[in-house]
């Protein structure tokens, strides 16, 4: 192998949430630490932006997945641009591009395997009007060897986060929630926890015409209506053992449109009870699949949610007293550009030909180098 040495690497993101292509230059060490420089939110145009969540509804002809895949890669580029204008070009880019479809389930068709993801935002678009070497479609080898292609930031977690003589979960709050066991006692393991914000940030747009729910001050306004609370907490994804994960796919428009019909009516406390269902399914999932076999020091919390801090109380009213609740921020890692930092690392462990999946993360069959180069 080739001796390991600082890289400059670009990493572009757009999560579930869909609110922005995250773009950060970031320092890529030998030690796998990573460094954050600068980073940006590169909006989407308009138009762009409204195709994509047709994508997600399923209203999308084969012609749009085909168009929008180049035109995403084209958006993503802009976002490398801005970056490239100012610092000079990195060594090289690492995208994971925009999920349209996640599918971790072992259904067959004439004995063939449909598990399958997709993410579109095409890497040689990017490599050839950045001039970079480019990394994409990270997900998929880890799918082509039995696992779920997901979380597969749970590979710097690890790297970033484990403290001698604690465990720690690593929490982050997107679209979708995922978690991060980390323990020097056994292997790391995660899954996606469930809901995010993709329910309070659908709920807003459809109530108060607004994105998402600015420093929680709308939840902060209701109360959480417990009966309706109950009922959502029992839906059958919950109580799925891991490895798992989850998406759009699953926790879609019309899921939400279901789950509304036994709504209370007061819509400020639709939003307070959204967010507290994000939060218990968190610390629920603890309860069922880490806490049984893990004594947990401290929880540490990234993503958009770590920005609301009603979401937070509400995480520390269900967590037990005794387990500490931080955010990356405490350990000077962006809450905003960690997903960023975590691919520019994956970009790296491709450059040097790494595995950086994690089969007790992923129930993938085995360890496998991750990225797809795409030369300018």
């Amino acid at each position: 192998m080739e001796e390991l040495k600082i890289k400059r690497v670009i990493g572009l993101m757009s999560g579930t949430s869909c609110d922005s292509i995250d773009a950060g230059l970031c320092e890529v060490h030998p030690d796998l630490s990573v460094k954050l420089i600068s980073g940006i939110n590169y909006k989407y145009p308009e138009h762009i932006r409204a195709k994509i969540f047709q994508l997600f509804r399923g209203e999308a002809t084969i012609k749009d997945v085909c168009q929008m895949n180049f035109a995403i890669g084209h958006c993503f580029a802009k976002a490398a641009n801005i970056l490239i204008s100012e610092f000079g070009k990195p060594d090289f880019i690492a995208s994971h591009g925009q999920t349209i479809y996640h599918y971790p389930f072992d259904d067959c068709i004439d004995n063939i395997n449909l598990k399958s993801t997709l993410q579109i935002g095409d890497g040689s678009v990017i490599s050839q009007e950045t001039g970079c070497q480019t990394y994409s479609n990270f997900r998929e080898a880890d799918i082509a060897v039995g696992g779920e292609g997901a979380p597969l930031v749970c590979f710097a977690d690890e790297k970033w986060f484990k403290q001698k003589g604690k465990n720690v979960l690593v929490q982050n709050i997107g679209g979708i929630s995922n978690v991060t066991v980390i323990s020097n006692n056994s292997p790391t393991f995660g899954f996606d926890t469930g809901l995010g914000n993709i329910m309070i940030d659908y709920c807003m747009n459809k109530f108060f015409g607004k994105p998402y729910d600015k420093d929680g001050e709308v939840a902060k306004s209701g109360i959480i209506c417990d009966s309706w609370l109950d009922i959502l907490c029992q839906d059958e994804y919950y109580f799925k053992k891991p490895p798992k994960s989850t998406g759009r796919e699953y926790f879609s428009p019309k899921y939400i449109e279901n789950a509304l019909k036994f709504a209370p009516k007061e819509k400020e406390d639709i939003i307070a009870t959204v967010t507290a269902l994000t939060a218990k399914t968190i610390v629920s999932s603890y309860e069922r699949f880490v806490f049984p076999d893990f004594d947990v020091n401290e929880v540490v919390v990234g993503g958009g949610g770590a920005y609301n801090p009603v979401l937070m109380k509400f995480i520390r009213t269900y967590l037990p007293k005794h387990i500490d609740l931080k955010t990356h921020e405490d350990y000077n890692i962006s809450n905003n550009f960690k997903e960023v930092m975590a691919f520019a690392l994956l970009g790296y462990c491709s450059y040097y030909g790494i595995p950086s999946n994690l089969p007790s993360c992923t129930g993938a069959s085995k360890r496998v180098v991750l990225g797809r180069l795409s030369n300018c």
